[in-house]
């Protein structure tokens, strides 16, 4: 898992950047969830209702910042 990663975008978008330009993909009970940063960190209670593994995806203007590796069978 990529939680350092993860873990430097969302520090940066916080402090760095403004926050709300990033966008948030979650697994969610088999379906990917969309929320901007802000409302993800909310929304999760900082990672303790969402883990940071469920994150899929994170972009912030179109750009993929993170994605999650699919595994190869």
């Amino acid at each position: 898992m990529k939680k350092g990663t993860i873990e430097e975008i969302f520090s940066k978008a916080k402090f760095a950047d403004n926050p709300n330009k990033y966008k948030v993909f979650y697994r969610d009970f088999g379906q990917i969830i969309e929320k901007t940063l802000p409302e993800f960190v909310k929304e999760s209670d900082n990672f303790q209702i969402i883990p940071i593994s469920r994150i899929e995806r994170i972009e912030r203007n179109n750009s993929i910042l993170f994605e999650k590796r699919k595994k190869v069978e």
